[in-house]
């Protein structure tokens, strides 16, 4: 679950690619809610909140104004997804020091 508040023109540029890429990269559903509209000190935040699949595909969507966003998950989905593609398995974390020549 991801809340956030991207100002108008931000949001037109970062919103979409920035929720579907999360989605992708953590195999997991994605629901974010996006403050929207124009506020008393003059500020326009995006909006549009929204539930992604673990594929980056919207399921839904709500451009602004107080709404609700819902949908059904697949959980088999992103289960099928994670086993055809192990992701997770690739990370490799590493405590060791990495010593830079100057």
């Amino acid at each position: 679950v991801l809340p956030a508040a991207f100002t108008q023109v931000t949001g037109e540029a970062h919103w979409w690619p920035l929720l579907r890429a999360r989605a992708i990269e953590k195999q997991c559903f994605v629901v974010a809610a996006g403050q929207g509209g124009q506020h008393a000190n003059g500020r326009e935040t995006y909006g549009h909140s929204t539930i992604i699949t673990p594929w980056g595909e919207v399921l839904t969507s709500l451009a602004q104004g107080p709404g609700l966003v819902q949908a059904l998950v697949d959980f088999d989905q992103m289960h099928e997804i994670r086993r055809n593609m192990p992701v997770g398995q690739h990370n490799q974390f590493r405590s060791e020091l990495i010593e830079f020549n100057s």
